[in-house]
């Protein structure tokens, strides 16, 4: 009996799917609209395989592990990629100059609203042009998006934002100003170090919370997340950008300032949509790079993922690009005023229960 009632409400019923099937609709026409889009500018989708000796080396991001057993029996560990950035950058080392990949790509310890174990990730990438161009692929797609599906306003959250206007680019810095008073520049030495204690005491006066533990990009995020994040992506979309080099990632330093990196994200009602790089090609920073951040995963955490040799190598002769990486589902859920991104995925992830 109790297990025919939690059926009754399962997405597959006949009246949940009934309910769901315009949002779904919808996304298959945004997806095809995209796919003729980039076939229009030359672009090859590719499509990459999703086990990886390496899901990625970000240290809050958190993989599905698996095993590979050879025919003789032994076992290699795998993991299911949290993104396909590491393969599509592999083409380009190999000589692609313009991709497109959508991916199903899988995130432990995410569920919720605009999270999923399981979504769609859709990854271009062009070589030889500035991140800049990302930003208006950013505004194309947001205006293709709507027209698809006929609408003239994104809406979430009571926040709304005009699709077809072009969106704001402020960076981090600015933001911090605008939006909690801190003056962020002056935590970061002209080489990039960070000063928690100077972050620290901003924050005090700013009335923002603060941990004895807390690192400085602990405190970074708490400013992003609070303050900012909410403000931004309201009337027009917002591109966030040159973030930090401590926050850089996957992304070269700002040519103007080494203190910041060629980093942006895309926001639409206070929704982060986008994360897009000026793309790192120093094999020996990102490796520098990785290994910081497994050591924050160890320390937090308790475990580290291991490092994607090949992908080390193939930076080494990969050309200059740029890249970015969009969260298809909450496109997909803008654009069709859906409010939780299980009404926009065909068969979720069912959802488990630990006793």
């Amino acid at each position: 009996m109790t297990d025919r009632r939690r059926s009754s409400s399962a997405w597959w019923t006949p009246s949940a799917h009934a309910d769901r099937r315009p949002f779904l609709l919808g996304r298959n026409r945004i997806q095809a609209a995209f796919r003729s889009h980039f076939a229009e500018h030359d672009f090859i989708e590719v499509d990459t395989a999703t086990l990886q000796v390496s899901p990625g080396n970000e240290a809050h991001l958190h993989a599905f592990a698996t095993s590979a057993i050879g025919n003789d029996g032994t076992s290699a560990p795998l993991y299911l990629h949290t993104s396909p950035e590491f393969a599509c950058k592999k083409l380009l080392a190999a000589g692609e100059t313009r991709i497109t990949c959508f991916a199903h790509v899988y995130r432990n310890r995410e569920r919720g609203p605009r999270h999923h174990p399981e979504f769609t990730m859709l990854e271009w990438y062009r070589v030889g042009e500035s991140y800049e161009t990302l930003m208006a692929d950013c505004g194309t797609l947001l205006a293709l998006a709507a027209k698809t599906t006929g609408t003239t306003s994104f809406t979430y959250n009571g926040l709304s934002v005009d699709p077809f206007a072009e969106p704001e680019r402020l960076s981090v810095a600015d933001a911090f100003i605008r939006h909690a008073g801190i003056d962020l520049l002056a935590t970061i030495s002209a080489t990039g170090e960070t000063n928690r204690q100077a972050l620290a005491d901003q924050m005090r006066l700013a009335g923002i919370r603060i941990a004895d533990d807390d690192t400085w990009a602990d405190l970074f995020s708490r400013v992003i997340v609070e303050k900012i994040e909410p403000k931004l992506g309201i009337g027009r979309a917002t591109i966030l950008d040159r973030y930090p080099v401590a926050e850089a990632a996957l992304a070269r330093p700002c040519t103007d300032d080494p203190r910041v990196a060629e980093r942006f994200e895309l926001y639409a009602c206070g929704v982060e949509l986008a994360n897009a790089f000026g793309e790192l090609t120093d094999p020996v920073e990102q490796r520098r790079r990785f290994e910081a951040e497994m050591l924050e995963k160890q320390r937090v955490y308790g475990e580290t993922y291991p490092l994607d040799e090949d992908f080390l190598d193939a930076l080494a002769i990969m050309p200059e690009a740029c890249g970015i990486a969009l969260g298809f589902d909450r496109l997909v859920m803008l654009a069709t005023g859906a409010l939780r991104i299980e009404q926009v995925i065909w068969a979720p992830v069912a959802e488990t229960h630990l006793d």
